[in-house]
């Protein structure tokens, strides 16, 4: 095999039309562009969805659902990441010293995950009903 004779292979490629060349070609006079109209011409082009004027789809549907901004700035806890925490009052600002929850976190929710053995003092963080249960069975609290 040589490189100045290598090809692609059968029928992978394909002769572009050749439009305005007669009547013969079957692409002749309009060129496979129909009578007249706005597509006709050259340059001719209006937007996607544009239906001539008349409100279009995408306008005559009603708005549906919710995108929360903050939702991506709400962070789970688990009881081990507690447990690992030198102090026994813990809020949002703790968790973030501590590398747990990134600075711009919104709120923290602790999540029953691992074990917790030590008593803390939960404040203004949220807990699930089985992470509060394992928290105030250890002898720690949860305020909200």
């Amino acid at each position: 095999m040589r490189l100045n004779s290598i090809k692609p292979g059968e029928g992978s490629k394909k002769a572009a039309k050749r439009v305005g060349r007669g009547i013969g070609s079957g692409l002749g006079k309009t060129c496979g562009r129909g009578h007249k109209g706005q597509k006709s011409r050259s340059g001719g082009f209006h937007k996607v969805g544009f239906e001539g004027g008349q409100m279009p789809l995408q306008r005559r549907l009603p708005k549906r659902g919710f995108k929360s901004m903050t939702r991506s700035r709400n962070y789970e806890v688990r009881l081990n990441e507690l447990q690992a925490l030198p102090t026994e009052e813990i809020d949002l600002l703790v968790l973030q010293v501590a590398g747990i929850v990134p600075a711009d976190a919104l709120s923290a929710k602790v999540i029953l995950s691992g074990e917790i053995a030590r008593k803390v003092v939960l404040k203004g963080i949220g807990a699930t009903k089985g992470a509060k249960a394992a928290i105030e069975a250890a002898g720690g609290s949860v305020s909200e």
